[in-house]
């Protein structure tokens, strides 16, 4: 009994030894040690790294949309928004220039944005959140506008054909555009006079007495309104208004016109 005893003891010792347990017969035999054998395939978490570093995921650069050099309408709208929120102050002139780029870049670093001075695709959806839709007059503030087509009455010998419409003076002689310049009119208070009518006088230094301002190379009209050179609407575009006169901004282009106007020649005035 002794010996069995003994053999059993020793049995147990050897059974824990080598990692076994002593089963439960019937429907509670089971084991608490649970062991998995390798399959052969290691999985995806516990296979070999690449040698080469993974690259980091690219972002692409917004789309350019206009940058320096570029011209037309949609540069025109640009310029005219960065005018509403005090980026530009010159312009609309349809040209993306030095001062155009200067003032995107302006805008983009004031709102965390690369400072490339190239209008991109994020640079205008903000601008175009924080702008309203220009109006025609805001894209051609400084002048630059297409003429209408002439006035039936201008077609025959030496005309100042000027329409409202258009804000634009041609002056014609026998059909021919010889000179086409962007004018301004007089406000609601104190509008142009429309119809036709002739130049009754020229005075090349002239002075008004009314408004005492001046109104270099003025070619009168109708009463005291004439056709001159306004500084301010070189300055201030169609922001202002005259007193009823017609306004020319280019200072070279009025010149030339003055000379050759004659006392006598037609003045067409028209929508």
């Amino acid at each position: 009994m002794r010996r069995s005893a003994s053999a059993l003891a020793s049995g147990a010792v050897l059974a824990v030894l080598c990692g076994c347990t002593v089963q439960a017969s019937g429907e509670e035999q089971r084991s608490p040690v649970r062991i998995e054998l390798p399959s052969g395939t290691p999985s995806p978490k516990s296979a070999p790294p690449d040698d080469k570093p993974s690259a980091a995921p690219t972002r692409e650069a917004p789309a350019v949309l206009w940058q320096r050099g570029d011209e037309g309408r949609d540069v025109r709208e640009l310029q005219a928004r960065l005018r509403q929120v005090a980026w530009l102050f010159d312009g609309p002139t349809g040209t993306y220039d030095e001062l155009t780029e200067q003032a995107v870049r302006g805008f983009q670093g004031k709102r965390g944005l690369q400072k490339t001075g190239k209008t991109d695709e994020v640079t205008w959806q903000r601008l175009l959140k924080m702008t309203r839709e220009p109006g025609k007059w805001d894209l051609y503030l400084m002048g630059g506008q297409p003429a209408d087509a002439p006035d039936g009455r201008c077609l025959t010998g030496r005309v100042l054909c000027i329409s409202k419409s258009s804000r634009t003076l041609r002056w014609m002689i026998d059909g021919r555009s010889v000179l086409t310049v962007p004018v301004r009119f007089g406000s609601q208070y104190t509008p142009t006079r429309e119809g036709v009518f002739s130049v009754y006088w020229k005075s090349r230094h002239h002075v008004s007495t009314l408004y005492d301002s001046p109104m270099p190379y003025a070619m009168f009209f109708s009463g005291g309104q004439a056709v001159h050179y306004s500084s301010d609407f070189a300055a201030t575009g169609y922001a202002g208004a005259s007193h009823g006169c017609v306004n020319v901004a280019d200072e070279r282009a009025i010149s030339e016109m003055f000379a050759q106007v004659r006392t006598g020649d037609k003045v067409v005035v028209h929508w």
